[in-house]
């Protein structure tokens, strides 16, 4: 039998032996100056890049398709592909081309992957970088979150796979690891990024073990995390992924903390969406919350901004301690002159990583040493706040006395991208490093003075010493005087009308000068990796000092926010009820240039549903979602855009707003709205806030019109959530007849002639009317068709008003009247009171209740 291996040449024996352990990832083969993709990653990578595909000599037989990239360039490559979602597996010459028999010896150093890169040039800046794993394990579902730019390890355990899908909404991971055996949900399918791992990676015992040697532990008990099994076992597959993919240790993830989902105020994806809280559908990020609520300084500042306001909290001691420390900033404006000295402040939160993997770059170091120099003055404005949280954060913003001292001797003013270009150490940081540079940049000079000291010793003035890379160094002597020469002299090479020597002492200097660089380059490496190994030996201090830095610029961005946009200081409560006087939509007030109409929302256990109507256009879409997002932005610590906000406990916010369909899993516009509506009708409380706006308009006027009377009903009476419920149906305006926790508030308009002027203004009481026509006529609908809808209007009001006329005598039929007869009226005509006991009387009495 023939081996297929020797049918190859032995360069693509190599590459194949290399290709079977990353058959999903796209390998970089190092050859001298290029990186060279072959076989079938030649052509994905081609079509990917837009480069071009070649085919490049034999191998079995076939012409090797392959495309090239240079290495120096590489980065911009990776960039792009680790965007879309692809995998890069790096391959490097390891072995001594010189010496080498065959080809050089090659191995992969390292695995880029969307979840896992670290390098600066291929990370957003302002938003977290997260590689999150999955697993579901003893009927719950265990998720675990790795920052690797920062070392944030973080576990959770949630019940259901709509939670599941809420906080993979909010994590929003750049790669998502999963059991292979697992199959997965519909929605995660299409996702990108999604790397299948094997069963066995996920297995609780082994992750249990690996977590205990990552973090040199007896037991997780002190990470309260001990009994979460499906978290660790997810957990365990992300490390041992992670070990994998960079090829080193990872001593900057120092510990794990445990989340859990009753510290927070749940939002589900759809909620997420609705309330553009980070992403807008027009791609521009001015148009979402946290594009008016982010002015942070420092990125390490943004992301931890993102961070809160996906996470909105319900723990009333840390908000008011936040609120605390926005009210001793806002004190003699202390927060303008503390972001003035974050503008020194660099991410040092992801350079800690970079230190960590042995991958930090000399500006690094720099943004390090100009983060360290402005410690001191940012303490002591900070010890002129009288407060809590901020004297918390100024003792984890510990000064590195030592280390800015080393870096300040250590590394240049400006120095080079890359410590392989050398010139990064400064001068008189180390001897030995001067004299070799000295060597290789004070060459001439010696040559000169030599010149200079041998033409005295031999008498011969036409002496000169010369160099050329065939023969290095020499003494050049004229035929003529080719008798003066001494005899310490050795001839390297006669010509035609000069003769030329070399002495010793010229050998050991050519000796010396022609290593010098090499040597030199070499040494300051040494000196770089030990500066690196001073840093790491203090990286977890660094890493405090980062988080403490990033909630620092938050705080100090929410006094800034504040003051700017007149936010006020909401009032948390234990008791029921959310009141808001003079509430506003922040985003719709910064971008349009109409004076905003502020408004007021009252909600107490007596008010638990308002059923809002009035015309397109109104208004009631942007009063629904202000109210949600002002009840969001104090839950993050923040002020809040009204005079006024009293609030009690929220446990979760749900809307159900929009209409979209789902092609991809072949869902109509109308069954995500049951969906969505089905999703909160499961798991809202009476704690929740609900956004609920024209349920049931994407079916026939009747079937819409019950499915939306009996969710209100259900809200109202079942659950009794905080409601919003916005309609077109008039009919729903009776509901308060029948329940006295249900009021009735309408968007105000008014009409001049044809036209329809909104007044924005919420006030008590249902709408007299829709406007439709009128903000049809607004839209651009053409006026012979606006006008023939005029008249349709009449007809059908005409027709209705004869139809009730010439019901007299008789009960006009409720539109939920109910054909069938009532169970109560069935079990009535079964009844013989004369044969009843008491005894069956009184069950009689609960059967019939019971039908009701």
């Amino acid at each position: 039998m023939i081996d297929k291996k020797s049918v190859h040449t032995p360069m693509m024996q190599q590459y194949h032996r290399i290709k079977a352990d990353y058959q999903d990832t796209l390998v970089f083969y190092r050859m001298g100056d290029f990186y060279e993709l072959f076989f079938d990653d030649a052509k994905k990578a081609a079509e990917l890049l837009s480069i071009t595909l070649t085919a490049r000599g034999n191998s079995a037989g076939n012409p090797i398709p392959m495309c090239g990239l240079p290495y120096h360039a590489a980065e911009g490559y990776i960039a792009k592909l680790i965007k879309i979602g692809e995998s890069v597996a790096i391959c490097e010459q390891i072995g001594d081309p010189t010496t080498s028999k065959g080809p050089v010896e090659r191995q992969v150093v390292r695995v880029v992957t969307p979840g896992t890169v670290t390098d600066e040039a291929l990370l957003e800046e302002r938003q977290d970088n997260l590689l999150v794993a999955i697993v579901f394990f003893k009927k719950v579902y265990g998720i675990a979150c790795l920052d690797l730019t920062s070392g944030r390890f973080v576990l959770q355990q949630v019940n259901s796979s709509n939670e599941l899908l809420s906080e993979l909404s909010r994590l929003n991971p750049a790669e998502l690891l999963s059991d292979e055996d697992w199959v997965l949900p519909e929605v995660l399918k299409e996702r990108k990024g999604q790397t299948r791992r094997p069963s066995w990676h996920f297995d609780e015992e082994s992750a249990r073990k690996l977590i205990l040697k990552q973090f040199k532990t007896h037991d997780l008990k002190g990470f309260g995390c001990d009994n979460l099994s499906a978290a660790i076992s997810a957990a365990g597959c992300l490390l041992q992924y992670v070990k994998d993919t960079q090829q080193s240790a990872l001593p900057h993830i120092q510990g794990i903390s445990v989340e859990n989902s009753d510290d927070s105020i749940l939002l589900d994806a759809a909620s997420r969406h609705n309330l553009e809280l980070d992403y807008h559908p027009s791609g521009k990020i001015q148009f979402t919350l946290l594009g008016v609520l982010d002015k942070t300084i420092t990125a390490m500042g943004s992301r931890c901004l993102r961070r809160w306001l996906n996470r909105p909290l319900r723990d009333q001691r840390l908000l008011n301690n936040r609120y605390d420390s926005i009210d001793a900033l806002l004190a003699n404006q202390l927060y303008q002159e503390i972001r003035d000295l974050l503008r020194s402040v660099g991410d040092i939160e992801r350079i800690s990583s970079r230190v960590a993997l042995k991958s930090a770059r000399p500006r690094d170091l720099l943004v390090l040493r100009s983060t360290f120099a402005v410690l001191p003055a940012l303490q002591k404005q900070l010890a002129r706040a009288n407060c809590a949280i901020l004297s918390d954060l100024t003792l984890k913003m510990a000064e590195q006395p030592e280390l800015l001292n080393l870096l300040q001797k250590a590394i240049i003013d400006n120095p080079p991208v890359l410590i392989r270009d050398g010139g990064v150490i400064a001068y008189g940081y180390n001897q030995e490093l001067d004299d070799l540079r000295d060597l290789s940049q004070n060459a001439n000079q010696f040559l000169l003075d030599m010149e200079s000291r041998e033409k005295e010793n031999t008498g011969i003035t036409t002496l000169r010493i010369k160099y050329n890379r065939v023969h290095g160094y020499y003494i050049e002597i004229p035929r003529s005087q080719s008798d003066n020469v001494p005899d310490t002299y050795t001839r390297k090479q006669t010509l035609k009308n000069a003769e030329r020597f070399f002495t010793t002492e010229l050998k050991e200097f050519e000796d010396t000068v022609l290593s010098a660089k090499e040597r030199s380059l070499a040494f300051e490496k040494k000196l770089y990796d030990e500066l690196l190994n001073a840093i790491a030996s203090v990286l977890i201090p660094i890493q405090q000092c980062a988080m403490a830095l990033a909630e620092l610029d938050v705080l100090v961005n929410f006094s800034e926010r504040s003051q700017s946009l007149n936010l006020v200081r909401p009032v948390l409560q234990q008791e029921n009820g959310l009141n808001i006087e003079g509430g506003r939509h922040l985003v719709v007030e910064q971008v349009s240039n109409i004076p905003f109409v502020a408004n007021d929302l009252n909600f107490s256990p007596e008010r638990r549903m308002l059923i809002i109507t009035g015309p397109n256009m109104g208004g009631k879409s942007t009063y629904m979602r202000q109210s949600a997002l002002i009840v969001l932005i104090a839950h993050i610590g923040c002020f809040v855009p009204a005079n006024k906000m009293n609030c009690g406990p929220i446990d979760k916010i749900f809307t159900r707003i929009g209409a979209s369909d789902d092609l991809t899993s072949g869902r109509s516009t109308f069954m995500v709205e049951m969906s969505e509506t089905a999703n909160i009708l499961h798991n809202a409380t009476a704690n929740s806030l609900i956004l609920m706006d024209e349920i049931g308009r994407g079916t026939s006027t009747f079937d819409g019109l019950s499915l939306a009377w009996a969710c209100a009903d259900y809200l109202a009476k079942k659950i009794q959530a905080y409601t919003l419920f916005a309609t077109h149906y008039f009919e729903l305006t009776s509901l308060p007849e029948e329940q006295s926790v249900i009021h009735n508030v309408h968007l105000d308009a008014m009409e001049h002639g044809d036209k329809i002027v909104f007044l924005h203004a919420v006030k008590e009481g249902a709408a007299s009317q829709s406007y439709g026509l009128q903000v049809a006529s607004l839209a651009g609908v053409p006026k012979t068709v606006i006008e023939q809808a005029k008249l349709k209007l009449r007809h059908l009001e005409s027709s209705a008003y004869k139809e009730q006329q010439t019901e007299i005598g008789s009960t006009q039929l409720d539109l939920f009247a109910i054909n069938e007869p009532h169970p109560a009226i069935e079990l009535i005509e079964k009844l013989a009171p004369d044969e009843l006991t008491p005894r069956q009387a009184l069950d009689f009495l609960y059967a019939l209740k019971q039908t009701i």
